[in-house]
This record gives structure tokens, sequence and C-alpha cells, in this order.
């Protein structure tokens, strides 16, 4: 049961697997850890299993907890979002004392976060709402930590924080404050919904190389290999490759006997709800969000399979430098419409920030990405020069290196997009990048004819382009219509 009298650095409440992983990435780090499950026999399993003979004391109520942590105490909860979270909360205040710490490292709604910043500060006691990324080796080996919440809590908790998270060049922890009350949590939810687009665009990608061009899984692995030692080197680009290389037990690619029907947990729900909440255009990963949707009636699916005949498909694989020039097409029309994703999670936490009076670090932000979470990759490294360079970027797409590779990259884009549209292969997450980018690149758009239609319908008013912005008008476009109009609103 852990070394008798000794006092841990921090405690751990939920020993399912991120927690589990966690406590063993603390000790190693050289912190002893107490841990507590709300299953109590879970407990003695893991001190009698993974984490025999180490640094860590297993309790068995939540007084014993509090009584063998240092004070000011830490206390870390890593239990299903939602319900437990604030269970856990109650159940802990009253063996804790003002000035102690209770961190929740699940993926808690930043609202949730915001509510218990809060109420836990009322009571006189820290809190801190910290996103963790990285999956199950993250959590073991270094994941990406973003902890936001009371500021007094981070020179408390920033030692053992940054010991575990992922290191990238020159040893620079993927972690650091993220700001105010639900900054932390909120910061990982646009992680997770900048995971639903790069996780749907490979996927996308992968389909039109399958059904398009007609590699074999193989060739696949070469090409997603090939990617994955240039600018899109990243943990997803690489995952893909060894999941397309990986074989069932018949030697066939075990990918094609997965089912089509994808799950989510709701953090890509969140980011798109935020989105229209604040009204911005986060078109890439709500078509990534609504893709899952799509995908998981399969049912359905086969049943309009039968009633709907496509366009047909090239019977024979490209070959020679059709091949080679549509590989090098979707390379680029990937890497542009990443970018696109990006750019558009970056202006959610704009509006965030904006919102709720937050101080977001953008450049620290990429840097806490590059490594140890799900969305590492190379080009974070880039975004983080972007911000130093201007803190007040408005948006992403207007850094010169980023401009310069959209710039680049239309042509293939174009090309990978309407041959997706000509050959009926499904590709809402390339497409969307494709015309968001037309649309924030266009001086006008056809909202005039949209803002007339509402005036005759509703006298919302508009604005006229020989007039200064903030007056307003209105017509009456049928005769029959008065002179009064509807007050004029914003989303």
């Amino acid at each position: 049961m852990g070394v008798s009298g000794k006092q841990a650095d921090i405690g751990l409440i939920g020993l399912a697997v991120m927690g589990e992983n966690l406590v063993l990435n603390m000790e190693s780090k050289g912190f002893t850890v107490a841990v507590y499950n709300r299953t109590v026999s879970k407990v003695d399993d893991f001190i009698n299993g993974r984490g025999a003979g180490k640094n860590i004391i297993g309790t068995h109520s939540l007084e014993e907890l509090a009584s063998v942590l240092k004070k000011p105490r830490k206390v870390m909860l890593m239990v299903k979002a939602g319900q437990a979270v604030d269970e856990t909360i109650e159940h802990l205040l009253p063996v804790l004392e003002p000035g102690d710490l209770i961190i929740d490292g699940g993926n808690s709604n930043y609202q949730d976060t915001m509510r218990r910043t809060a109420y836990v500060e009322s009571k006189g006691l820290l809190y801190v709402g910290s996103g963790v990324s990285g999956g199950e080796e993250g959590a073991l080996t270094g994941p990406s930590l973003m902890p936001g919440g009371s500021p007094a809590a981070w020179p408390q908790i920033k030692p053992i924080f940054q010991s575990i998270a992922a290191k990238v060049e020159g040893g620079v922890p993927c972690c650091d404050w993220v700001g105010e009350n639900g900054a932390g949590h909120f910061v990982k939810m646009v992680h997770n919904g900048i995971e639903y687009g790069d996780m749907q665009l490979i996927s996308e990608t992968y389909w039109l190389m399958k059904h398009y061009v007609g590699l074999s899984h193989e060739e696949m692995a070469d090409v997603f290999d090939e990617w994955n030692r240039s600018e899109l080197d990243s943990y997803l680009i690489e995952i893909t490759r060894d999941i397309l290389r990986y074989k069932d037990s018949d030697g066939s690619p075990l990918v094609e006997k997965i089912l089509d029907a994808a799950g989510q947990k709701g953090t890509g729900k969140w980011t798109g709800m935020t989105a229209l909440d604040f009204g911005v255009p986060l078109t890439l990963i709500v078509e990534a969000v609504f893709a899952r949707s799509l995908s998981s009636q399969k049912e359905e699916r086969v049943r309009a399979s039968k009633l709907f005949t496509g366009p047909s498909l090239p019977q024979q694989p490209l070959t020679g430098e059709a091949r080679k020039g549509f590989i090098s097409d979707l390379k680029q029309a990937l890497y542009a419409s990443k970018i696109v994703s990006y750019a558009q999670g970056y202006l959610l936490m704009r509006e965030a920030a904006k919102a709720y009076g937050w101080n977001l670090n953008y450049g620290g932000i990429a840097l806490m990405w590059r490594g140890g979470c799900i969305i590492r990759s190379a080009f974070l490294g880039k975004i983080k020069d972007a911000f130093d360079k201007n803190p007040e970027l408005e948006n992403l797409l207007q850094d010169p290196f980023f401009s310069s590779v959209l710039e680049a990259a239309q042509t293939s884009w174009r090309r990978v997009a309407s041959t997706a549209l000509q050959y009926g292969l499904p590709a809402p997450a390339l497409t969307s990048a494709l015309t968001y980018f037309d649309g924030y690149r266009s001086a006008n758009l056809p909202a005039n004819l949209l803002q007339a239609q509402r005036d005759y319908f509703g006298a919302h008013t508009y604005e006229r382009t020989d007039r200064p912005r903030g007056e307003y008008f209105h017509t009456n476009w049928t005769g029959r219509g008065g002179s009064t109009s509807a007050s004029t609103y914003t989303v």
C-alpha cells in the first residue's frame, strides 16, 4: 500500500484508462501519487498490478485520500464528464480546506468549468479545468495539457504538469497556462473539433485514393508514409499509414472489415454549437461532425444505395503521370484544407476570448499542440511563428506563409474537389474547406440579394454600398407595405 507515513504530492480520482496512465506517468517523474476510485476494488487491483512496488498510495475513502496529501492539497479528477464531476466536487469539499486545489482532467464542457470555477472559489478553494490530449499512450508517456481556471493554481501545479507533459524541440513542454475559468477546456474542445476535421479529411483522401486512383492498401500506406516525411508530418498521418498496413488474421487489410459507422463523444458537436452561438463559420469541422452522423445511419444508407445510381468510377487504376499527378493534387488539397480547419478553430478561440475576457496565448496554444496530442503535427510550428510575428493576426489565412501555401495549392485543390463531385465520391470536408476559402477571398458575396429578400418579407432593413456603414434602409417592395421596419440585429 505504498510507503507507510509517506505523503503524496498529488491525488487522483478515477482509475480508468487515462487515470491509470497519468498516475504511472507522474510516478515515473518522481512524484508520489495517492489514488482513489469509487469502485474501491479497482484501487487494490491497480496497487497490486501495474502500480506494484511504485510510489503510489492506494486509498479507500476520500477522507483517507485527503489525509495523505501534502498541503495545499492537489486532487485531480479523471471521471466521466457531466454529473459525475459535480458529485465528486460535492463529496470532496467537506474533506478539503481553503487553499486546496481541485483539478478536472476530463473532457468537460467549458461552460460547466466556468460555473465550477466560480463555485469552488466561493468555498475558498482553487479550481483547474485542464484539457488532456494524447489518448492512452500520451497519458503514459507525455500528453498535451491545457490547464485553465483559477490563476493562483498554476504555480502550484506547474512543476507536475510540465514534467509529465510531452516535450518538443529543446525540451519545451507541451503545457502552459491557457487562461481563466473555462479557457483550458475551451481550447481542448477546439482541439477535438480540429481533430474531427483532420480525421475526416484524411478519410476522404483515402477514399479518393482507393476508388478513383485505384491504389492497393500497401500503396496507400506508402503514400502516407512519404507524406509523413513532408510538410504533412503528423500523428494522424502516421497512424493512418500503420492502419492501412495492418492485416487481419486471414491476411486481408483489417480496415476493410471495420463497419463504417462512426461514433462520437460530443466535443466536436460542442465545437459546432459554440461556433453557431458566436457566428463563426466553422464549416469544415461541422461538416466532419455531420459526416459521422451520416455514417452512423448505416442501414438507411444501404437501402438508399439500392435506389440511386451514381456516376461510374474508372474501371482501371490510374497509371503513370496521371496517377502521380493526382496523388500530388491530393497532398496539396489535404494540406490546404487542413490549414483552413486550423484557421477556423483559431477564429473560434479569438471570439470566445473576446466574449469571456480571456487572455489567450495563440502561439503558445500551437506549441501545446505541437507534441503529445492527437493533432500534433509539424506545421503547428508555423502557426506559432505566425502569431509570434503578428499577435493580432485576424485570420491564419492572412499570414504570408499560409497564404502562399493556399495560393500554390489552389489548382490541385480544385481538381480534387471537382473529381470527387464528378465521380460521386463524398468529400464534404475537402469541398467545404474550398468553398470557405472562396467565400473568404471574395470582396463581394451574394448576401446583397439575401438582405433584399429579408427586407422584402420581413422589413429587416439593409445597408447601402453608397452610404456609410451603420445606416439602415427599408424599401416598400410591393407598394402595399408601410414604412415601419423591424429592428436590426446581428447573430
